[in-house]
């Protein structure tokens, strides 16, 4: 099984891409922080690269910031690309499948209907 479930925040506002065959996409990074301290007693944070397609991609741009706190459903991808020195690199990355807006301003000064509608599209 592939699945992938993460909170935390945005370190940038998104921007959504319209490709040719009229998909859209975003990337985003989120901070989501361990749960555990480090030697030092400090909480360290994973900077971890999800990417959002169609709807998903288009409500998170709308109605988040940096900043916000959201929760990402989704699995994980791995590819691969080479460099000018024909090395090999490995990225992965998380393919959300469901976000759940959770500290999104924008969200919290919709009306009720309006917010709940936004919440079942993502």
């Amino acid at each position: 099984m592939n699945s992938v479930i993460l909170v935390g925040r945005l370190t940038q506002n998104p921007e959504i891409l319209e490709l040719d065959d009229n998909k859209k996409v975003t990337s985003v990074i989120l901070a989501v922080n361990r749960n555990f301290k480090n030697p030092e007693g400090i909480y360290e944070t994973d900077f971890i690269r999800c990417i959002l397609w169609n709807s998903i991609a288009a409500t998170t741009t709308e109605y988040c910031h940096v900043g916000d706190v959201i929760g990402i459903r989704g699995r994980l991808q791995t590819s691969k690309y080479l460099d000018e020195n024909s090395k090999i690199h490995y990225v992965t990355d998380v393919i959300a499948e469901r976000v759940t807006f959770l500290s999104s301003n924008k969200k919290k000064d919709l009306p009720k209907e309006d917010a709940d509608l936004l919440e079942e599209m993502t």
